[in-house]
């Protein structure tokens, strides 16, 4: 498979070295990946840097053209990029299916909006214009649970609001945004969009970058402080979307039948690979029995393999790290509540671990304090909502968070004073390209998606006009 290349100032290009990736469900060679050496970032910068005053002054309506493009090449080449996206990150086939679609999707809904000028005031005495412009160049960083769907957060917002790009995907899953890179190339000026792989070894170079105005990335909380801490120097724009510790509150009226199988899709959907993933149920002593028996089923159900092989229903973790780190967390819980469904690896090649459902586990464990970010779930018995909204908010983390319940007014009630960038009711992590996201506390700084996630890529500026 391959070649892949780097994309640097509208040119592919071999990187300065080369490293492997595995698939995760055979821990085979997938195909060699170029790594871009330090020298090679700084060429990648320079280009956005050239390329910026021009593709700036380009008409919005040809930077709507271009995204439209995008969206149309990757849609294109679709199924090639769902294969080589499961080979490299895990997931179902069909699940990958729906991450590239989805990504051009979101690459169309940017090319709907619009920055236009606003006029705050309009007086005998003065006229006051706000206006949004570019910031420069932007670096795009990347995980690798989604690293397709979370690029398209990044990049069209991005290049619509008229600046250049350098993107990065991680090290783990960096072929298939390599491979978009080539299918886009020649849809924007040389220099408008770069893309560069390393081995977690540019981040820091690239964060500290002088030539580069905001970085948005996307990863872990610890990571995260070390991206803000990069960019203090120069004072530069940072939005980080960061970990999360979702709670799932289900209140007493809630049906089990009904809500175990949204609550086990919301926690393990990507094999619980997901920021918004929920990572802890708190569950009603009246129904608790009956919700902890309900998930068992759908994890003892569930079809774990390789993510090419038809009817699986879920794959392996991403890579041999956070594999160790889930059974670890696993191991730990065994010695605080008791395993119902799940609870050890598959076989003794790939990341694969079966669902794991873990009940009669309380606050103050590994598994229900920190982010599993892997295919397991604590189930905490809570006596009422407010018991669970006190344990909820308790937490560093304050992504997202959902309310079960058949009573509308109760779940508002909870929702509102739940310390979280988004809570869901009667469902949870849904997104869409229009709805803004972002965390609170140490799940991030800043907005992506929708009218306000497009302005974060930009400078506010304000004209202030004297009439008389």
């Amino acid at each position: 498979m391959g070649p892949f290349k780097l994309l640097i100032d509208g040119q592919l290009v071999d990187g300065a070295s080369s490293q492997k990736v595995l698939n995760p469900s055979t821990e085979d060679l997938v195909a060699m990946c170029p790594h871009a050496s330090h020298a090679q970032l700084d060429q990648a910068v320079a280009a956005a840097q050239r390329a910026f005053p021009a593709w700036s002054s380009v008409p919005v309506e040809d930077r709507r053209k271009a995204l439209l493009g995008m969206a149309d090449a990757i849609e294109a080449d679709g199924q090639n990029l769902a294969r080589l996206l499961t080979q490299e990150q895990g997931k179902p086939l069909q699940d990958a299916m729906g991450e590239i679609y989805g990504a051009a999707a979101f690459f169309r809904y940017f090319s709907t909006l619009s920055l236009p000028d606003k006029v705050i005031e309009d007086s005998e005495a003065r006229k006051v214009i706000s206006r949004r412009r570019p910031l420069g160049v932007v670096a795009a960083i990347v995980p690798w649970n989604f690293p397709v769907i979370l690029m398209a957060f990044k990049v069209p917002a991005a290049l619509l609001s008229g600046n250049t790009v350098i993107l990065k995907p991680a090290a783990t899953t960096p072929l298939t945004t390599l491979r978009i890179g080539e299918l886009v190339k020649d849809i924007l000026p040389p220099g408008v969009l770069n893309v560069i792989a390393d081995a977690n070894d540019l981040g820091a170079a690239i964060t500290a970058h002088p030539g580069i105005r905001k970085v948005s990335f996307t990863g872990s909380t610890e990571t995260g402080k070390k991206v803000m801490a990069g960019a203090a120097e120069a004072l530069k724009r940072i939005t980080l979307e960061l970990g999360g510790n979702d709670a799932a509150i289900v209140l007493d009226g809630a049906d089990p039948k009904t809500v175990a199988p949204k609550i086990y899709n919301g926690a393990f959907q990507n094999a619980g690979q997901v920021c918004i993933a929920i990572k802890r149920a708190y569950v009603h002593e009246s129904i608790y029995d009956a919700v902890c028996d309900e998930l068992a089923i759908l994890a003892n159900a569930a079809v774990v393999g390789d993510g090419l092989q038809q009817g699986v229903t879920m794959g392996p973790l991403q890579n041999k790290t956070q594999f160790e780190k889930v059974l670890g967390l696993i191991e730990d819980a065994k010695s605080h509540g008791k395993v119902i469904a799940g609870g050890a690896r598959i076989g003794e090649k790939g990341y694969f671990i079966r669902p794991t459902i873990v009940r009669d586990i309380d606050d103050g464990t590994r598994l229900v304090d920190e982010e599993q970010f892997g295919p397991v779930l604590p189930v905490i018995k809570i006596k009422d909502g407010e018991d669970a909204l006190r344990r909820a908010n308790a937490s560093e983390y304050g992504l997202g968070g959902s309310v079960w319940t058949s009573d509308l007014d109760r779940a508002l009630d909870l929702a509102g004073r739940m310390d979280t960038g988004t809570v869901w009711i009667n469902k949870h992590a849904e997104l869409a390209p229009n709805i803004p996201f972002g965390g609170s506390k140490l799940s991030g700084i800043g907005t992506e998606l929708g009218e306000e996630g497009l302005s974060e890529f930009t400078q506010l500026h304000v004209i202030n006009m004297a009439k008389a």
